[in-house]
């Protein structure tokens, strides 16, 4: 596999060289690798996995539809109820279709957006990651292989910015504007989502909400819900199927149906996938709906979370390193930040941090956690993180973190070149 993963977020450049597990099963919070070695995991299946591994009542429903078949060569009575089930939680949208991944759904958000307008520019919030195609791979530093033509169509804009906003919308005929309501870094100012859905009213532009990873995290309506702004379309991902492949495209009908059959406009070739609406994934979909309905996860990850985030930066004031190893954010998203002695966001301290982790059995980028996550799993990661900063005092003390990691610093995923982990 070129890289040796099939995402970059999972590489081995992630992670403290020669140190990053090859995983082979996971129960709850937890994760076994090839060697026998057990984790505590976080950011499970890169945030999808919000119920936990191997959830029950996800996997019951799934075995309840083998023998039934899988695929067919119209749509089953599945497909409509899981799509009633699904648009009942999603504020304002009337149609849904459903796809595999999250760049399935935001694809398909910005051809149907430049179809409604007739426009080719789209304005991305300045966030991490919106698809894997060109229209936003093209606008990143990793973008061999775009023609410069398709990087052209592409603006920025700033979050909680209005007037970035307001300058890009006044200067281009945008077909939408694309980002995430809110952010384990960053919730919206007060007024900027009303600001952001007025500018785009005024200027005729598609308003598209990312939910992927606030959808089911934020709220079981996603951060539409929380916020109180509705979008013309949002994209799903993630959570919807507790680590099942699948997506979501909702939306206003009258922008949806250009992908349909009731409109007399050019159509739009809108998410028509061979697998879209297999019935295993979908039937995860019914099955994580439902343990939403009938529990209260989202409540479970923010107890969670803000039990790590207030022992973890406890820690940090014992030990003394609280200006230099800090966990923020949204409890049920949690980061952590890694500085140098000067104060100044590092690599090899961030490396240091993980490789330090790994050696007390926590495996993750982040403290993202699960509704799985116990408070053993906590008091574990706790500890855990307590030790490590203790060898982390010790390297800012000596200046350095060079003289305590095993090898070279962990490197941003979506670089340009392999270096400076490239593969020997």
């Amino acid at each position: 596999m070129p890289g040796g993963a099939h995402t970059y977020a999972r590489g081995s450049d992630q992670y403290p060289e020669g140190m990053a597990p090859v995983l082979v099963r996971g129960e709850g919070a937890r994760v076994w690798d090839a060697d026998g070695n057990c984790f505590v995991e976080y950011n499970m299946g890169l945030r999808s996995v919000t119920l936990g591994h191997a959830y029950r009542p996800v996997l019951d429903a799934v075995r309840a539809v083998l023998d039934g078949g899988l695929s067919f060569t119209r749509p089953t009575e599945l497909e409509l109820t899981a799509a009633e089930e699904f648009l009942a939680l999603v504020p304002g949208a009337d149609m849904v279709k459903f796809g595999k991944g999250g760049s399935d759904a935001t694809s398909a958000a910005i051809r149907l957006s430049r179809a409604a307008t007739g426009r080719d520019l789209v304005a991305v919030c300045e966030q991490p990651f919106f698809s894997v195609n060109d229209w936003f791979i093209g606008a990143l530093e990793m973008n061999a292989g775009i023609p410069a033509a398709i990087q052209e169509l592409t603006v920025r804009f700033r979050y909680n910015d209005l007037d970035s906003l307001r300058e890009v919308l006044e200067q281009n005929e945008v077909a939408c504007v694309i980002m995430e309501a809110a952010t384990a870094a960053a919730e919206p100012a007060p007024g900027f989502l009303e600001g952001v859905r007025d500018l785009c009213d005024r200027h005729g532009t598609v308003l598209v909400f990312d939910e992927m990873i606030t959808g089911l995290r934020w709220a079981a309506g996603g951060a539409q819900a929380v916020y109180g702004v509705r979008p013309d379309l949002s994209c799903w991902g993630k959570a919807l199927g507790n680590g099942f492949p699948i997506s979501a495209l909702a939306g206003r009908r009258e922008i949806m149906e250009l992908g349909g059959l009731r409109t007399d406009e050019p159509r739009v070739f809108l998410m028509s996938t061979t697998h879209g609406a297999e019935s295993v994934s979908l039937a995860a979909l019914r099955a994580v709906l439902r343990a939403y309905a009938e529990g209260d996860p989202i409540g479970t990850m923010e107890e969670r979370g803000r039990e790590l985030a207030e022992g973890v930066n406890a820690a940090a004031r014992e030990v003394g390193v609280d200006r230099h190893v800090t966990v923020t954010g949204r409890p049920s998203c949690l980061l952590f930040a890694t500085k140098d002695g000067s104060g100044s966001p590092s690599q090899p301290f961030r490396t240091l941090f993980l490789q330090e982790l790994l050696r007390r059995g926590v495996l993750g980028q982040n403290f993202v956690v699960s509704a799985a996550h116990t408070r053993e799993d906590v008091e574990q990661t706790i500890t855990a993180a307590r030790e490590a900063m203790l060898v982390y005092r010790k390297a800012l003390e000596a200046g350095s973190a060079d003289g305590f990691l095993q090898g070279r610093p962990v490197a941003p995923a979506l670089r340009r070149y392999a270096a400076p982990r490239r593969i020997h």
